[in-house]
């Protein structure tokens, strides 16, 4: 068993968008990820997302099932689970450090493919 320190984790790196595995456990990936500006649309088909938001804030822009755009606020100490199949695109103004939950293997840029798609974090 190994303790792990978020804060000094973080501070191993700045890119944003991509994300770093911290732990694994039952098949899910523990990820930590820096973001800023805004991130492409996409959705998971088989996957759901965790995303628990350690330091700022960020913005989740989802679409409902008819295409309309809607979002939510999502806060330090706040987490927010994206359903799979579900558009979305995370967005934050100033730098907010997240923690993921999701399965081993999933694509940060699910069903899409772009320069800020991370093949292996």
């Amino acid at each position: 068993m190994t303790k792990v320190r978020l804060a000094e984790k973080f501070a191993t790196f700045s890119e944003h968008w991509s994300p770093r595995i911290a732990g694994e456990l039952n098949g899910q990936h523990v990820k930590l990820v820096k973001f800023q500006g805004d991130f492409v649309w996409h959705h998971h088909a088989d996957e759901d997302e965790l995303f628990l938001v350690v330091h700022g804030a960020f913005r989740m822009d989802y679409r409902d099932g008819e295409g309309t755009e809607l979002s939510l606020d999502v806060g330090e100490g706040e987490f927010v689970i994206v359903p799979r199949g579900v558009e979305h695109r995370p967005c934050a103004e100033q730098e907010v450090h997240v923690m993921l939950f999701e399965p081993a293997g999933t694509l940060n840029t699910g069903n899409v493919r772009s320069e800020r798609t991370v093949e292996a974090p």
